[in-house]
């Protein structure tokens, strides 16, 4: 063993027959040189110690008070993991190091104790960093910093809490010049990217890649239902039965769902058949602090059989009895589908176990173009943006409250965070002048008077209680307005959306948390529920939708043309696409298919697109608008994530007008200005800019009053100051999260030149899975399936035929 590793470490190595791994090794080279260091390496390749090994090397060496090392994660739960990982070596080892968590869930004694006298090693979230920042100690606590690790980089460094994140770094550039920076990841597409996200000035050079030893390649199934592939749905429930028998033949079973609303119908389900009464359990981000803790600690401690979970613990959560992860639809990425297979065996040299169940055809494709995408090591691209102005102007108050700045000092730090690197001074001068006045609309009103300038030029806070109303309110999560759901008792289960509350009355039922509960009554702020065995509906959530990524519609796109892998499909998958080829046609790479039929009265229009499910819903909203204008009548669309149909009373004899790129420049705008969109997509830059608090001391408004705030202000706005920065942030989102305008407008471009228009007499095979969903939102919760089933086998009766 190389004679750098001090005596502790090498004895707790060779104690347990171990030796450290080669990109350990270079880990530890990275820091004895003083290097950044970007480590890649898959799941199980012992990426946490990698990343804490100088650490601990350094704190043996020279032992110092006083914080050393701080441990970024993207999850609460997260940092709480690597703490009781973390902690065990060190206690082997007998050394006298401290190691301590700090989130939004940290009691506020604890928080006030670790700013007065931190710990060697203080784990925390870019939020709760970005608060301690905000504080006058800063300058003291931070000033003997000497690392930062930043765990699953790849979760955050190229949205708004990355951006967060690269403002924070840049600020402990300058309480802690030169400190080390590192990075772990085990999907990162392009580490290029990442080493200059993480470097100082984006000096990439500086930043050594360390890439860890290839594991065994994951055993990935398809599960095939035991009658034919679903023509419809996403959600593979007709699986449970199958399901449920993989969770009795393992240990323990993780059961991935894309939203919270199908992680409680599969656990509902589940139930229904798990007639062995096997200990399952439920995890989403909507349930309690104590009730996602209890699921973790139970997995932890091997007392649960399966954990039906969504994106919450997509991330780094290390439990070693994992031996099987089931996908339920598909997983609409290549890179997600790996962090998702890494949450089973965490041993880099045995194969992680995955299932991943179609919810239908289309699905099918999409989930052998993500096993082929795993095979071939081919990750998701990364897409890395300018920083967000609201975000920024969050951090430049936080550093005001900690401490007075000249503007010429602050511009220069900033930009030392790449994503804020081009900032111009004038686009400064707007963010300063923003957080000073609120804008020249809203000048008049001393609230929004955060900062002043004095005579002097220097930048202070102006009254201490907006030291307080920022401190409470930060941060870049912006969720639906919530209630909380709890017993009279007070107990608390979890938080639904307000949207969703306010269609409940006393004595309607619905699931949560795996437990049916009858409304009691609605409150302002929380919804009073009791337990029941009644029958209940599965609550419905605004989140985000996963789109398939770009990389997995061009590999089914490949499938579609080339028949020579449809040797590899079920025999029902491969019979829908020759029925398609002989009645229609199968486009070729580079193509966009629009099929026009009739079907039940009316003229329908579909385009297979493949751009993912929100840039076909934008689409259809803008498609039939133009058909409006135009005198086609539309009725109405539906979109999922390979094709858009619309369907109205005139036949559409050219698709092409409709089509044009121009839609952009006059359908858009209007659609989007005269639509809920951009003032949802303001509320969040609001909040996030610190315009409008969502907490006050000693109480916090409701969802409703946020909004009604929010509401307020964009129409004064939009009517005085168009040109507002906050408004511009809000479009900008509004386009790039909220539309997936890059994909839209990337079709819309090519869409005159790449279009082959089939006309057909009656509706297509490839057509069914979508035409399936006209009229699907109206079918009552609970017999949906069965309807969905017998519109179904009607559907493909029609479209299979060959006459």
């Amino acid at each position: 063993m190389p004679a750098d590793l001090p005596a502790p470490l090498a004895d707790w190595f060779t104690a347990r027959g171990w030796a450290p791994r080669r990109h350990q090794w270079d880990m530890l080279a990275a820091a004895r040189a003083g290097r950044h260091a970007l480590l890649v390496a898959p799941t199980g390749a012992g990426k946490t110690l990698s990343g804490f090994l100088p650490t601990l090397a350094e704190l043996i060496e020279a032992p110092a008070e006083g914080l050393h090392t701080l441990y970024i994660s993207p999850l609460k739960a997260l940092a709480v993991d690597v703490q009781r990982n973390l902690l065990t070596p060190i206690e082997q080892m007998g050394l006298p190091i401290r190691v301590e968590t700090r989130t939004g869930d940290t009691p506020h004694e604890k928080k006030v104790r670790q700013r007065a006298r931190p710990p060697q090693v203080l784990m925390t979230t870019p939020e709760s960093l970005s608060l301690l920042l905000s504080y006058e100690d800063s300058l003291t606590m931070f000033a003997g910093l000497k690392t930062v690790v930043i765990d699953e980089i790849h979760a955050f460094a190229t949205g708004k809490r990355g951006d967060l994140l690269a403002l924070a770094l840049a600020r402990l550039e300058r309480l802690a010049p030169g400190f080390r920076r590192v990075g772990l990841s085990a999907t990162v597409a392009d580490p290029d990217g990442y080493r200059a996200w993480l470097a100082p000035y984006g000096d990439i050079d500086a930043v050594t890649l360390v890439q860890g030893e290839k594991g065994a390649d994951p055993d990935i199934a398809i599960l095939l239902p035991e009658g034919r592939v679903p023509w419809a749905g996403h959600s593979g429930i007709y699986a449970i039965p199958q399901v449920m028998a993989e969770i009795e033949t393992h240990k323990t079973t993780i059961v991935f769902c894309n939203t919270r609303g199908l992680a409680e119908l599969v656990f509902q389900q589940l139930w229904k058949v798990n007639d062995l009464k096997l200990p399952i359990g439920v995890h989403h981000g909507s349930l309690s602090l104590e009730a996602r803790q209890k699921a973790e600690q139970a997995m932890a401690d091997g007392r649960l059989r399966a954990l039906v979970a969504t994106a919450s613990l997509d991330l780094g959560v290390d439990w070693g009895d994992v031996d099987c992860v089931i996908q339920m639809g598909a997983p609409k990425g290549s890179s997600r589908l790996l962090q998702r297979i890494g949450r089973a065996n965490h041993r880099l040299d045995e194969a992680s176990e995955a299932v991943l169940i179609p919810g239908n055809r289309f699905e099918y494709l999409e989930a052998r173009a993500a096993l082929d995408a795993v095979e071939a090591g081919e990750l998701d691209p990364d897409i890395f943006r300018p920083g967000a102005l609201d975000v920024l102007a969050q951090h430049v108050m936080g550093c005001a409250c900690a401490a007075p700045f000249l503007a010429v000092d602050m511009l220069h730090e900033v930009r030392a965070a790449l994503p804020y690197s081009a900032l111009t001074e004038e686009v400064f001068d707007r963010v300063l002048n923003f957080i000073a006045d609120g804008g020249y609309s809203l000048r008049a009103y001393d609230k929004f008077k955060r900062l002043t300038q004095g005579k002097d030029g220097i930048w202070r806070v102006t009254q201490p209680n907006f030291v307080a109303q920022h401190r409470l309110n930060a941060g870049i999560i912006v969720e639906s307005p919530m209630l909380e759901v709890r017993f009279k008792n007070g107990k608390r289960l979890g938080k639904v959306e307000e949207g969703f509350a306010a269609s409940l009355s006393p004595g309607d039922t619905f699931f949560f948390g795996g437990l049916a509960l009858e409304v009691e009554r609605v409150e302002a702020t929380d919804l009073i529920v009791r337990a029941t065995a009644k029958q209940a509906r599965v609550p419905s959530y605004m989140g985000a939708r996963l789109a398939i990524t770009a990389n997995l519609a061009d590999r089914v796109r490949a499938f579609l043309f080339d028949r020579g892998q449809w040797g590899r499909f079920p025999a029902d998958v491969r019979e829908w696409l020759e029925t398609q080829d002989r009645r229609s046609t199968l486009p070729a790479p580079g193509q966009l298919l629009v099929e026009t039929f009739p079907h039940e009265g009316r003229h329908h229009l579909v385009i297979y697109s493949f751009e993912g499910w929100n840039a076909h819903q934008s689409l259809g909203m803008l498609v039939t608008r133009r058909m409006e204008a135009m005198g086609l009548k539309p009725l109405g669309f539906v979109a999922n994530d390979y094709a858009l149909a619309v369907y109205g009373l005139e036949k559409i004899l050219d698709p092409r007008p409709l089509f044009s790129p121009d839609i952009l420049e006059h359908e858009f705008v209007d659609w989007v200005q005269g639509s809920a969109l951009l003032k949802r997509a303001f509320r969040e830059v609001a909040i996030i800019g610190g315009l409008v608090e969502r907490q006050h001391p000693g109480k916090k408004k409701t969802g409703r009053q946020v909004t009604f705030s929010t509401d307020l202000i964009y129409d004064v706005l939009r009517k005085y100051e168009p040109d507002h920065l906050l408004l511009r942030a809000a479009w900008e989102d509004a386009r790039a999260k909220m539309t997936d305008v890059g994909r839209l407008a990337r079709l819309l471009d090519e869409a005159g030149a790449r279009m082959l228009h089939v006309d057909l007499d009656r509706v297509s095979p490839m057509a069914v899975p979508v035409l399936i969903m006209i009229g699907r939102e109206s079918v009552a919760q609970g017999t949906t399936e069965d309807a969905l089933l017998e519109e179904a086998e009607a559907i493909a009766a029609e479209a299979m035929r060959l006459d």
